[in-house]
């Protein structure tokens, strides 16, 4: 009997004692309005539990430095010199240092930081607590080294701490200031000049499940499949115009729409002919299919680049201009700089088979491309032609058709002398015409000058983006079909009147140099 009122006396005490345990500091300090304060004290005189993890609590010399891992994916480091200031003047040799990992859904953000950051996302929901000694010091004289493991899951993150803003409602925001940020192939590296709770932040990829891929690659398909058919249909048209009216804009025209009818049909050909050489993964034809693809996507892009500069001749120096031998000159940049990238790195080898893969699933999807076995060269030529060219070209054709809205605003209102001035309210129809005209002309000329691949920058930021992003593209080719017959109807409406009225649309649609070719 002995022996039973003996365990139950231990467990009636161990249970007297369980709020003395770090396990329960949390949820007890939660009750309390300034919890965060709360926590720090508890954690500093709580017991750890021998298999409790997430925590841990050492007494060192504050003469050394230490190492602490409250987890396997977190170790802090803590300077000598960190350990001496956290307890001030007091002559005491050890020090307590305590490591602890919480979640960072019991951090709430104040109300402007909640709209702020709604992309924004703690790196693994794991926020790491660090205290030492008797106080918390901000200004530390050497930072203390807090590192966080990843399995290349983001790309990037930024370590910030904790900043209470409202002791009354626990609210705060998480800030960067006086932390640095370093990151190697697994892990991140935060140095802080201070103690209490760190964490990174990352903006984590869009998530693609399998259905979603399985319906971006229809579109993707779907939209090709149009384009192409349509880019040729729209070559047939402005060879047409050109033989009538031999202008250099319809001459420019007709190399942009057969770059992007090779680009659109090497795309199909190569994501069918992948499907039948799985195999193969070297296959020269993969190769070659590779090299065709990259060489149209920098031929759009280029040609796409020269007609934002041939309309920024037309628009902004219309007086005294004479090129000898233009078209010629504009050919030779058009295709000769998309033909040696792609012989220099046809030459390298760096073409072949590319494999996709998605976040969400197992879905993997190939294509005939630069081949991802050798990573440094992908690196270099993946980045300097799918990010850097086409930003360049993108932001040059925006700046040229902000200047054509400019110039069309600009002879708009040269209009208005000849017509009413009555209020914008009672507008009338030929003016609500003109304005349509505008609209269709802008759109156009956007689609001319590549601005679509600018909507890249939204596959970042979320789903919908990525779906945007894939249509517009995708039909192109349908986009330059109907700014060919829009020309070609405008043409004929010169030829069968001249004395047309509204010019300003007419001007940025049909505008080219005097001089032949």
């Amino acid at each position: 009997m002995w022996i039973i009122l003996f365990i139950t006396t231990t467990l009636c005490f161990s249970m007297s004692r369980a709020g003395d345990f770090c396990e329960n500091v949390l949820d007890e300090c939660r009750k309390s309005e300034s919890w965060i304060g709360c926590y720090e004290d508890r954690i500093m005189t709580c017991k750890a539990g021998r298999f409790m993890t997430g925590i841990n609590q050492l007494k060192v010399d504050s003469l050394q430095e230490v190492d602490v891992s409250p987890t396997f994916e977190h170790r802090v480091h803590i300077p000598s010199s960190a350990l001496q200031e956290s307890i001030g003047n007091v002559s005491e040799v050890e020090v307590l240092v305590v490591a602890s990992v919480i979640n960072s859904s019991y951090f709430k953000l104040s109300r402007p930081e909640r709209s702020r950051i709604q992309q924004i996302q703690v790196f693994r929901d794991s926020v790491v607590c660090v205290r030492a000694g008797t106080r918390a010091v901000e200004n530390l004289s050497q930072p203390i080294t807090l590192t966080f493991k990843h399995n290349k899951e983001v790309e990037s993150g930024t370590c910030v701490f904790w900043q209470e803003a409202s002791a009354e409602d626990g609210t705060g925001y998480w800030s960067g200031q006086g932390c640095e940020t370093n990151y190697t192939a697994h892990e991140f590296i935060c140095s802080c000049k201070r103690q209490r709770f760190f964490a990174v932040l990352v903006n984590p990829g869009i998530s693609v499940t399998k259905a979603h891929a399985d319906k971006l690659n229809y579109i993707t398909y779907i939209g090709s499949g149009l384009s192409a058919p349509f880019a040729l249909i729209s070559l047939f048209i402005y060879i047409y115009l050109h033989r009538r009216h031999p202008e250099k804009s319809i001459s420019l025209h007709m190399q942009l729409t057969a770059a992007m009818f090779c680009l659109h049909l090497t795309f199909l050909l190569s994501s069918l002919l992948v499907q039948l050489l799985k195999e193969k993964e070297d296959s020269s034809s993969c190769l070659v299919l590779g090299l065709v693809l990259h060489w149209s996507l920098l031929a759009t892009l280029t040609w796409s680049a020269l007609e934002g500069f041939h309309l920024y001749l037309l628009l902004i120096r219309v007086f005294n201009i004479y090129v000898r031998r233009y078209l010629l000159k504009l050919s030779l940049i058009g295709w000769g700089f998309p033909t040696v990238v792609a012989a220099v790195c046809g030459i390298s080898r760096v073409y072949g088979k590319y494999t996709l893969n998605y976040s969400d699933s197992n879905l993997t999807q190939h294509m005939c491309w630069i081949s991802d076995k050798s990573e440094q060269k992908l690196l270099i030529v993946s980045y300097i032609t799918t990010v850097a060219f086409p930003f360049f070209v993108v932001v040059f054709n925006a700046c040229i058709l902000g200047l054509v809205v400019f110039k069309m605003w600009d002879l708009r209102r040269g209009d208005r002398n000849f017509g009413s001035s009555s209020d914008w309210k009672k507008i009338n129809k030929e003016k609500r015409k003109r304005l349509w005209k505008d609209c269709v002309t802008v759109l156009g000329l956007s689609c001319v000058l590549g601005l679509p691949w600018g909507l890249a920058s939204t596959t970042y930021v979320s789903l919908g983006g990525i779906y945007v992003f894939t249509v517009l593209n995708s039909l192109q080719g349908l986009f330059i079909f109907l700014w060919s017959v829009a020309l070609a109807w405008s043409n004929s409406q010169t030829a069968n009147n001249s004395s047309i009225r509204d010019s300003s649309s007419q001007k940025m649609m049909t505008t080219s140099f005097n001089s032949k070719n």
